[in-house]
């Protein structure tokens, strides 16, 4: 296994093109801050579910299509829908894919913002409609409801509210929510609340307590219980519009066993571990915020997080940020992502950075930033 300085000196020298996720995931010791994912310990019993379900022989046989028993209404429970349906799906995106083919029809609209988490965009386009991404890189940092009201027309079918928001950490207060749901009833669009980071925010409120009859929720595994490689998640919504949904499921042989008792370990544990995860999130949170304030014309435009993950705004530096992403992980071994990945439009004025990560990786993080943005603006 070749050496991040090794690999590093060959790329600079221009004696080989290295991708930075094909690097990353071969080279031992990489600080993983690029994904969102999260690398601080749950409960031992959610590795215990894995192993027990592989010892029953789970594996060997087709999972029930309406999940592993008990995890839809854990599902209900967490969020507190009792009255929707649940579809276990591979992972949040898979939700949206299938939910997105069901209501969507060329020449449609979708209110969106930007920056975002541009996939789901993708998906949307796939059908044949038209994301609108709205500007959001600037206070208040997330859409408001004139902004959205005015992106309105004829051909608008849906909002997508990503609450909190990837890539800027930004959350919708419970009066923001209802107003957003309200503009939604008013002109009868389907909502789709996406609550991938929800279990980080302070207050989170769903927009099923607003407008239970047309809202559809997003819901992943990955990020609050740490089993983004399992690829595990759901959508939740009432029965009749599930009922449109389910014929797009592509999967009729159910979701990955394993990755659905994990699932429901973590869920029968949250209580137990999630407020420890919370502290370290917010201790890192203050860690990269101080190795921030050491870099001259750098800034947080969001602060703090409500998600496990904000930007860092380098655009006064005059410094690249696929140039710190770069730099970062291959002299340093720690992963971050460069602005584009999630707007085209703002991506050049910052970097991407996660925190549920160790302490030790964080600081590890914060001691080299500083000294790379500072190499690069030589």
């Amino acid at each position: 296994m070749e050496s991040t300085s090794v690999l590093a000196a060959e790329r600079l020298s221009g004696a080989m093109a290295v991708d930075p996720f094909e690097h990353a995931h071969r080279t031992p010791g990489v600080v993983w801050m690029s994904q969102n994912t999260n690398y601080l310990p749950g409960s031992p019993r959610i590795r215990g579910a894995v192993l027990a379900a592989m010892d029953r022989g789970l594996h060997h046989q087709y999972p029930l299509k309406k999940g592993l028993p008990g995890l839809p209404q854990l599902v209900r429970d967490d969020l507190g829908t009792p009255n929707h349906d649940v579809l276990i799906t591979h992972g949040g995106l898979e939700a949206s894919y299938i939910l997105w083919r069901a209501v969507l029809s060329p020449g449609d609209e979708v209110v969106a913002s930007d920056p975002s988490f541009l996939p789901i965009h993708a998906q949307i386009r796939l059908s044949e409609a038209t994301p609108v991404e709205l500007p959001i890189y600037a206070p208040p940092w997330k859409l408001t409801v004139s902004q959205i009201r005015d992106a309105l027309t004829d051909h608008t079918r849906a909002i997508l509210l990503i609450d909190p928001i990837n890539p800027l950490g930004t959350a919708y207060t419970r009066d923001e929510v209802r107003a957003i749901a309200e503009l939604a009833r008013e002109r009868s669009l389907l909502l789709v609340h996406d609550v991938t980071y929800r279990d980080f925010a302070q207050a989170p409120a769903l927009a099923t307590e607003f407008y239970p009859e047309n809202t559809v929720l997003i819901y992943s595994f990955s990020k609050w219980a740490g089993l983004a490689g399992l690829r595990v998640g759901a959508l939740v919504g009432p029965p009749d519009w599930m009922a449109k949904c389910k014929p797009y499921d592509t999967n009729p042989l159910g979701v990955n066993v394993l990755a659905q008792a994990a699932a429901k370990a973590a869920l029968e544990t949250k209580k137990e571990w999630l407020p420890g995860m919370l502290r370290t999130c917010r201790e890192n949170q203050a860690l990269i915020k101080d190795a921030v304030a050491k870099i001259e014309g750098a800034f947080l435009p969001v602060y703090p997080s409500h998600a496990n993950l904000f930007v860092i705004d380098v655009s006064a530096t005059g410094v690249d940020p696929a140039a710190i992403e770069e730099k970062l992980l291959f002299e340093h071994g720690v992963f971050v992502r460069g602005g584009a990945y999630v707007s085209e439009r703002f991506g050049r004025r910052f970097v991407r950075v996660s925190f549920t990560v160790p302490a030790a990786d964080c600081k590890r993080f914060a001691e080299a930033f500083p000294r790379v943005v500072s190499d690069l603006g030589r």
